[in-house]
């Protein structure tokens, strides 16, 4: 009773059980759902979130714009160090260098071969010839023939002087007790001024 007024009271319907069981499926659904979305999906057991491949970084080679540096040394005119066209070739690079040196050796030098990036283009020297043992190097000075000590045959080597003469040379020495001046050898027969001065350089007493 309220206010001496009769409330009256409406019997509850009967609900079904299976109604029921349904309803709360479908609240325990949305309620879920919500936790999900205010969690941005990063809880326990959400899906990864997608992620784009990341290219790797190109490393730094030196090739930028299409150009290798390296380094020309040994005997070209400027050695140093040089950038060049990607794809040129060793020739390319000594011919930046200034071009070979004097006696740079370039048969052991590719110079067809590509150049690379950081690599050194070595220019060798050639090594001095060696005269073989028993030979004698044409630019020597021949050893000067000693006209007190000379035998028959050493004279003979001498321009213009044949067995005749060494034999002359070989009598005025026994004579005279040897030769005390080159310019004494004018004074043997058969010798005159233009033969002295052809061996003035070529003996010695």
């Amino acid at each position: 009773m309220r206010d001496g007024r009769l409330l009256s009271v409406r019997p509850v319907p009967d609900l079904d059980p299976r109604r029921v069981a349904l309803l709360v499926a479908v609240v325990l659904a949305v309620v879920v759902i919500g936790v999900r979305g205010l969690g941005g999906g990063g809880g326990p057991g959400a899906p990864p979130a997608a992620t784009l491949p990341v290219q790797p970084a190109a490393a730094a080679t030196g090739t930028e714009g299409g150009q290798v540096t390296v380094h020309v040394a040994g005997a070209v005119q400027h050695p140093g160090v040089y950038r060049l066209r990607r794809g040129e070739r060793v020739d390319d690079a000594v011919r930046r260098a200034g071009g070979p040196a004097r006696r740079a050796d370039l048969s052991a030098v590719n110079l067809a071969a590509v150049v690379e990036d950081g690599r050194q283009v070595l220019v060798p020297t050639r090594a001095p010839a060696v005269s073989a043992p028993g030979t004698t190097s044409a630019s020597a000075t021949p050893a000067k023939v000693n006209l007190n000590t000379a035998t028959p045959e050493q004279l003979d080597t001498l321009a213009g002087v044949g067995p005749a003469t060494a034999a002359k040379i070989l009598a005025f020495r026994e004579q005279h007790g040897g030769f005390g001046s080159v310019e004494e050898l004018g004074d043997v027969p058969g010798i005159g001024e233009v033969r002295l001065d052809a061996l003035r350089d070529l003996v010695t007493v």
